[in-house]
């Protein structure tokens, strides 16, 4: 009888070590994600590059304002013209303020590729077989994205300082907690999307597909590159239900125009709104689809 009892005791003290805690796994599992991009600096480098690329090249090179700054056209004049069209006199500023975006889509994007290469290489199929909860292995790899997003949108800020931004007249070091928090909001929503794309996925060129068939359509029915006050009446449409257009709206809001209480409101409600639905609808469908 004693060894059936020890056996029994050991048993209970195995069930009282599991923990129930839905959170359980997550701080790790994060943590993985994040030593596969900081333990391998050229991902960080060609991460941050591109958008770089696009805001020295082509946002110096579409010198919109030097189209109006003629003889024929006094400075004041082209300035007003810019800034009825754009919001800011200066487009490089204007477009800077959309690489946010572009940074975060990006890297949105690219969370989905996580899961397919781990069910691929067989770490999903080990993960799934521990207490973890399925829910914490979704929110691992949103975190993830959030957080490489963050530091990388972070440097391109930087860069876009030092080559020229404008800041706008309402600026204050506090609206910098304001276009991360905007940031925060519109990365938990995309990779909650493309990580839903994934969830069934076991080849990684489906995801590819996905990821270029995607990435410039969201961008440019956007207002990330151009206002959309200059867009084709159907493509203002679908900018409206663009998350994107709402997340750039708020950071112009916040580091180039005058603030707008109410509309940045809007953006944020917006974006809340949309990473909570498509993080609940991850949560769901996590318990319900994600397998080995």
């Amino acid at each position: 009888m004693e060894p059936k009892e020890d056996h029994q005791e050991g048993e209970g003290v195995m069930q009282n070590q599991v923990s129930t805690n839905p959170l359980h796994g997550l701080g790790a599992l994060t943590h993985r994600e994040l030593k596969k991009w900081y333990k391998e600096p050229i991902v960080l480098f060609i991460s941050v590059v591109q958008p770089v690329i696009w805001m020295a090249l082509f946002g110096k090179a579409m010198n919109i304002g030097g189209i109006f700054q003629n003889p024929a056209v006094p400075r004041a004049v082209a300035e007003e013209l810019m800034k009825s069209t754009f919001g800011t006199p200066d487009y490089f500023s204007f477009m800077a303020v959309g690489m946010l975006s572009f940074v975060t889509v990006f890297t949105s994007m690219f969370s989905g590729m996580s899961i397919v290469w781990d069910r691929r290489l067989g770490f999903l199929g080990k993960v799934l077989s521990t207490p973890v909860a399925r829910g914490a292995i979704l929110f691992s790899k949103i975190f993830s994205a959030v957080i490489r997003s963050l530091v990388q949108s972070g440097i391109v800020l930087l860069v876009a300082f030092l080559l020229g931004l404008r800041l706008g007249p309402s600026f204050t070091p506090l609206n910098l907690l304001g276009v991360f928090a905007v940031l925060f909001l519109m990365c938990m929503g995309l990779s909650s999307i493309f990580l839903l794309i994934a969830i069934r996925s076991t080849r990684w060129e489906t995801q590819m597909a996905v990821v270029n068939l995607l990435n410039l359509p969201l961008l440019f029915t956007s207002n990330a590159l151009f206002p959309t006050s200059i867009m084709p009446e159907w493509l203002r449409m679908i900018s409206k239900i663009n998350p994107i257009t709402y997340g750039t709206d708020a950071g112009r809001q916040l580091l180039l125009y005058q603030t707008n209480a109410s509309q940045l409101a809007v953006d944020f409600t917006f974006l809340g709104i949309f990473a909570a639905i498509f993080s609940t609808i991850g949560i769901f469908l996590s318990w319900k689809y994600l397998s080995k």
